[in-house]
């Protein structure tokens, strides 16, 4: 009978997004002409592809923005690796991921924006592409592509597996369940990042037999390769800083360069030499931010603008993206932003653990919770969550002691190192007996 239910809620889903269909391409049209899409490759989220398909097995990776995408680089790398005979096409939905995501994928991997969830769009693509398996990204619930999927004897896994609060709630309604619980078992392989997530996948009627674990896979993000003419922009940097007492707020929301506004001068009282780099999470508010500080008569530098730092700057804001790792590997202290106001939701942080930064991030960060008191439990000094009212002196006391400073760096390598262990052979393993022996033959 739920069954039942849930087909009947996926073919009425299925009529709406055919019935809105119009609507959606010319919200796509309006969104290229904003700059939302590519203005070339929008076509790509209508399911026309702009690239050949090869010969032979080929395997989809799918994920939203650039988070999850850098988080399936180190996968798709194994996969090339451990099985070169399998095309591998990976798809993201936002620009931003492309823009960064597409120097760093291996040559041999064919890249596409995704189809809407719309039954034309979906049904082209997969008629086009003939993937053998698709791996979907952390909270990709899509009921056209999982079902034409499945219809198709496609084999689907769910890697990071996550949902939000809300989301988990809006999955469990109980008008919506009969149909959360009919996607979830077309799934072959759901790899949540979380027990708690685990459990909730169990919750929506997920098999428990297709639910394993191998760990976070934001921790096996690998550190970025810089090109000759970047290493030489950072070791300039490096030299150029060298006198400094620096430190970093990274991804930061808009709304939040205010707080990290009130860091920059009280710690300036304590330290004519501070230097403030601020990175924010949209490279298009970093001019916004820059004219922001000028106002209050600060020094700015926009990297974008490829601005020099003079003698006077003391605050650079790095507007541009894919970067963000290789400053982290400029400064001793990162602040991870997008959780120093309400309603926010966090960002990696084990990204400037990697990196060897004292790593600071405020009281809202979503699941990155998770992430935080694994970090912690292994060391406390690893991670510090402090308020807005508190981040002055946190910053400030780090500054002030290089023991401290270097007690938090280590503490944060080594967790980093400690959580990210194993994590991509482990996943194979799994991908191996789920998805890929049973799919194509060992």
């Amino acid at each position: 009978m739920a069954r039942e239910r849930g087909e009947i809620l996926y073919t009425i889903y299925r009529a709406l997004t055919y019935g809105l269909s119009p609507l959606l391409y010319l919200h796509l049209r309006w969104r290229k002409r904003r700059g939302l899409e590519h203005p070339l490759r929008w076509v790509e989220r209508l399911g026309r592809p702009s690239l050949p398909r090869p010969a032979g097995p080929l395997v989809w990776f799918h994920a939203v923005s650039l988070g999850e995408g850098m988080a399936a680089i180190p996968v798709i790398k194994c996969c090339i690796e451990r099985r070169p005979d399998v095309t591998v096409l990976m798809t993201t939905t936002t620009t931003s991921a492309f823009e960064v995501i597409k120097n760093l994928l291996p040559s041999n991997v064919i890249y596409q924006f995704s189809p809407l969830d719309i039954p034309h769009a979906i049904d082209a693509f997969l008629c086009y592409w003939r993937p053998t398996a698709v791996i979907l990204m952390e909270s990709e619930l899509w009921p056209n592509l999982i079902m034409c999927a499945a219809k198709n004897g496609i084999t689907l896994a769910l890697l990071n597996a996550r949902m939000s609060r809300t989301s988990y709630q809006n999955w469990s309604l109980p008008v919506i369940l009969p149909l959360t619980s009919l996607l979830l078992s077309k799934f072959s392989l759901i790899v949540p990042l979380s027990t708690t997530q685990g459990i909730h996948f169990q919750l929506l009627q997920a098999s428990p037999f297709i639910i394993n674990f191998c760990g976070d896979l934001k921790y096996a993000v690998e550190n970025i390769d810089t090109a000759e003419r970047d290493n030489r922009v950072l070791e300039d940097l490096k030299v150029q800083l060298a006198e400094k007492k620096m430190w970093l707020a990274s991804s930061i929301h808009k709304g939040e360069e205010e707080v990290m506004l009130e860091v920059h001068k009280a710690l300036k009282q304590m330290y004519r030499n501070i230097f403030t780099i601020i990175v924010p999470r949209h490279p298009q508010h970093g001019q916004e931010i820059a004219l922001e500080l000028q106002k209050e008569q600060l020094s700015v530098a926009l990297r974008s603008r490829n601005d020099k730092i003079m003698p006077e700057t003391n605050i650079y804001v790095v507007d541009t993206l894919g970067e963000l790792r290789k400053f982290y590997s400029l400064t001793p202290i990162a602040v991870v932003g997008g959780s120093f106001l309400p309603g926010s939701a966090g960002h990696n942080i084990s990204e400037a653990a990697a990196a060897g930064c004292a790593v600071l991030t405020g009281p809202y960060i979503g699941h990155f919770s998770h992430m935080a008191k694994q970090m912690q439990q292994l060391n406390p000094l690893s991670v510090q969550q402090v308020s807005r009212d508190t981040l002055v002196e946190a910053v400030s006391e780090l500054l002030g002691d290089e023991l401290t400073l270097e007690a938090h760096r280590n503490a944060a390598k080594q967790a980093y190192q400690a959580l990210s262990k194993g994590i991509i052979e482990n996943l194979w393993h799994l991908l191996g007996v789920h998805i890929f022996d049973k799919t194509m033959g060992k």
